[in-house]
């Protein structure tokens, strides 16, 4: 659904909500954690980013919907997939990978489900960038110099786009027409744990406006909640990965919490 350019899908059968940490392209154990291991049914899982979209072909995405697709159906199960720095953006536009059980969604998307307005901001920076783009320039003449480059789906192991956007017009736009109550990003305002990735000093030898970034992409969680705050959503929770630990507290009234790899969070 479209509310003059707010991407928002609403789940009105769902009875539960759950946030899962990175799963790094672990699609299929997701799955049969959600509805085998845990035997869940009516659920609404978000992924909090660093998917795994983008190093296969997209056939390969399609065939692992064509796998799980059954399943989800008969425990009546949807993924929401958020971006995180180790996906294509590509992908995530509401279209390009966009199944009844299984969809990438916008930066900005708003989630309507079991009563809350949630809100989903992806992106992060790679610390580790430097070392992908230098691999991915070796491995492409020996393996995929068949593929276009210039095909925004074509894979890679880096995306250029990967931080996370303020966007002050789309925040006013939600807020003409929705109050959230939840937020989940991949990354975390900058006085939420971690502080800084591990090994982070080793990353910054070779690329030195590394940690200029990671500040930048820190702020920007800061200015969307400042927004937020700004404008009265009614926010008590945030949820958020990237740092593959896990980490709870409460600050100034809403509930941060940090999911580690392949970790579930039921919200509500």
């Amino acid at each position: 659904m479209n509310h003059s350019n707010t991407f928002s899908l609403s789940f009105p059968e769902a009875k539960t909500i759950i946030v899962s940490g990175d799963i790094h392209g672990d699609f299929n154990q997701l799955v049969f954690k959600l509805c085998i291991q845990y035997q869940l049914t009516d659920t609404l899982i978000i992924v909090a980013g660093d998917c795994g979209f983008g190093f296969e072909k997209k056939e390969y995405y399609e065939q692992m919907v064509r796998r799980n697709v059954k399943r989800m159906n008969q425990a009546n199960n949807w993924i929401v997939f958020v971006r995180g720095n180790h996906d294509n953006p590509a992908y995530f536009n509401g279209s390009t990978f966009n199944f009844k059980r299984f969809i990438a969604v916008p930066d900005y998307t708003i989630l309507q489900a079991c009563n809350h307005t949630i809100l989903c901001v992806g992106g992060a920076i790679s610390i580790d960038r430097i070392c992908r783009i230098n691999e991915w320039n070796k491995r492409k003449y020996r393996v995929h110099s068949n593929e276009s480059q210039e095909n925004d789906i074509s894979r890679n192991l880096y995306w250029q786009n990967e931080a996370p956007i303020y966007d002050s017009d789309k925040l006013n736009t939600i807020r003409a027409n929705f109050l959230i109550d939840t937020v989940v990003t991949h990354t975390a305002p900058s006085y939420c744990e971690l502080f800084s990735k591990s090994n982070l000093n080793q990353w910054t030898e070779n690329d030195p406006s590394l940690i200029e970034d990671i500040q930048f992409e820190r702020r920007t969680m800061d200015m969307l909640l400042h927004h937020l705050k700004t404008d009265n959503h009614p926010i008590n929770h945030w949820y958020y990965g990237h740092f593959h630990q896990s980490w709870h507290s409460a600050i100034n009234g809403i509930l941060y919490q940090m999911l580690d790899i392949m970790e579930f969070c039921q919200i509500f």
